[in-house]
This record gives structure tokens, sequence and C-alpha cells, in this order.
């Protein structure tokens, strides 16, 4: 049954202009000055579409309904709530959020489109030829925390954005497992990477390191989980990573690559392959997880490191950032968050043990589809299989 619904999911979104969408998120800022990338000419931004808006509205609307539906299926119990919401300013969107399900304890897949005559400061700092245009923003965006801490928690994001001359495309998809297994950071990159290679292979190799650049806790010195792909500010200038270190592995990536041809059509094409690719990429790690024996040290634990969800996401997530800076509506932007969280002064996991390999391995950036060495380091500790 599983099967028959990722192939109906793919079959109905594909790559036409059909999906879902939440509130917006933006990246990290855009990166054309950055060492190597004024190598690459500056072409004229490509005009979008006649009904670029419409089309990127109905893609990420479609992917919240497949997405809904195929977790709604998943987890057997719980149904999405749906409340829609109009912004003063312009646009609206739909929130649903599934609470107290069999698999999920909560969870939120949300779609905006929002618009308005005023850009955030977060967006004017990097594209200040945007000043004074009347911009437009739609986006889908899902975040899952699951009961069981074997099942990773695991956030989406695919966007667009328009103002005058100026536009953009932005998403990508993270894991972030308390109990890791091996074999499910491997499914969930491999997944990401098919999807990206399907429209250019050099995207993953740019997009999975900006990943990693993004979702870490500076004050923590770890990342957020596994990673996956994280990308921004995608147009036509060809420049591809655009974040915010010019000397890390991602902007090291795109400098020898080089510049990049992409269209309006393409990166159309791109958030629509990684938007189809969640299902396949998430499901069966949740199937296969669902059912493993825990008990009350591993419940806190679990808790412990939704500790440190909160934090990236309160600090340094720039979607929540945008989000409040353009009285978007909070309960749909702070969906986010987990319903239950526990911080603990001074904690230190026990030397050897599960929890330990958590914050050694799995929070520190890894080349997970090549590295044959990780599978000796997680042997030990039943995180094989």
């Amino acid at each position: 049954m599983l099967k028959a619904l990722l192939a109906r999911a793919k079959n109905k979104l594909g790559g036409a202009p059909g999906g879902p969408a939440p509130f917006v998120t933006t990246g990290a800022p855009a990166a054309a000055q950055h060492a190597g990338a004024s190598a690459a000419p500056a072409p004229s931004l490509e005009r979008p579409p006649a009904d670029s808006r419409a089309r990127a509205k109905a893609l990420l609307m479609g992917l919240q309904d497949s997405i809904c539906a195929g977790l709604e299926h998943l987890d057997g119990g719980g149904l999405f709530q749906e409340e829609s919401w109009v912004r003063p300013e312009g646009g609206g969107g739909r929130s649903r959020v599934l609470k107290g399900g069999r698999v999920f304890e909560q969870g939120g897949v949300n779609f905006s489109e929002v618009e308005g005559d005023q850009l955030p400061p977060s967006i004017l700092n990097q594209r200040p030829e945007a000043a004074g245009q009347r911009w437009f923003a739609t986006g889908t965006s899902m975040v899952l925390h699951p009961r069981n801490p074997y099942i990773p928690t695991v956030h989406l994001n695919y966007r667009y954005f328009e103002a005058g001359p100026v536009w953009w495309f932005g998403g990508g998809a993270d894991l972030t497992p308390y109990y890791p297994f091996l074999e499910d950071a491997q499914h969930f990159h491999r997944t990401l990477k098919a999807a990206c290679d399907s429209v250019n292979p050099a995207y993953f190799q740019v997009f999975k390191p900006w990943c990693d650049e993004y979702f870490f806790l500076k004050h923590r010195g770890e990342t957020r989980g596994v990673g996956g792909i994280f990308y921004d500010y995608q147009d036509p200038r060809g420049v591809l990573y655009k974040g915010q270190d010019p000397s890390g592995p991602a902007a090291a990536e795109s400098n020898r690559i080089g510049a990049v041809n992409q269209s309006w059509e393409q990166l159309f094409a791109l958030a629509s392959a990684c938007g189809n690719a969640f299902l396949p990429s998430y499901v069966p790690i949740a199937e296969k997880r669902q059912h493993t024996p825990y008990g009350e040290r591993e419940r806190q634990f679990q808790l412990y490191r939704r500790g440190r969800y909160v934090e990236f996401n309160l600090v340094f997530d720039r979607g929540t950032i945008f989000g409040l800076q353009t009285n978007g509506r909070t309960e749909s932007i702070l969906m986010s968050l987990p319903p239950l969280v526990r911080w603990e002064y001074g904690y230190q996991p026990e030397a050897g043990s599960r929890e330990a390999l958590l914050t050694e391995l799995f929070t520190r950036p890894q080349n997970w589809l090549e590295d044959p060495s990780l599978a000796a380091r997680c042997q030990p500790h039943g995180a094989v299989g």
C-alpha cells in the first residue's frame, strides 16, 4: 500500500505545476560577491514566465496536499486540522496541524502566499535592487515531531520569491535523528541526491554541504542533525552557492564547478523534483522505526535534544525571522516547535553510549554516501541495520 501511495503522489505532482506550500522561509544571504564568484559573468536576470506566480503557488499547494495525505496514511490515526488565514497586508495561507497521532506527537504542513510593498531587512540586506518593488512570496514548510525517539524529526521547505526584476527559488529538507541509524541517514541523502541529479548533478554537490553549514548551531558547535539539502537565492546568474561562508566546503565546491546555466523552468523543475522526493525519503524510515521499543531514558534524551531544535529555530532560522518581520501568522511560523521539550544544565552523554554516538558522529558533517568508515563506527552501538 505504501508503494502505491508514493506512486500516486509522484504521479500527481510529477513535473507539473501542482504542489503544496506553507509559510516562506529565506536562507543564507546572497554571496555572488564572495571569493571566486566574481569570476563568473553576471547575466541580465531572465524575466519569469507570465504565469510564474500561479505555477509556483500550484506546485506548493499540491505538495501540501500530497504530503498531508501520505503522512495521514502513515500515522493511521491522526488527521491534519486545517485553518485558513488572511494577512492584512496581502495574501494568506492554510495551516495544517496534526496533534496526538499514533506516529506523530505533533506535525505541521503549511502553505502561504504573501505580498506587500515594504520588504523586510532580511531581504533588502541581500538584494538592495529590490527596494521599492511590490513583492510576492509563496512557500510550503513542514516540521514533524514523531513520538518514538527512534524516528527522526524532519523538516522541509520550498519557496519562490518575486520583487520587480528580482526573483529566486529556495528550499531544502533536513533530518534530525535522536537515536540514529546509518542506513537512515544514507537513505535520506541518497533520495534527495537522485532528485537533484535529475535536474543537474552539480546541485547536490553544493546543496549538501550548504545544508550542513546552514543548520549549524554556532553556540553549540554542532549541526542540527544529519542534514540533507539546502539552497536559496537561485536564479540564472550562475553561482550556486550564495551563503555566508566564502571559505567553507559549499563555497569551495561551487567555485570548483563554476557558473551553471539555469533558467526559471529548470529551477521550477528542481523544486518539483525535490518536493516530490520527500515521501520516498522519509516514510520508509518512519515505517521501519515506528515499532522500535523505547523507555524513559530514550524519551528524556529525545526531549533534551528537541531543545537544540528550538534553539536553532528561534535564534538562527531566517524563515522565522522573515515571517515575523513581514507580520506573518505567528502560530503558523512557530508551528515548527515541538509540543514537549526540556533543557538540562551541563548534560554530558555517558562515554561510549548510543547518546554519545549522536553527538560525536551524527551532529558532525559527514560524507554519508561515500565514507566506508562510518559503518565501523556505528556497528558497536547497534546503529547499523
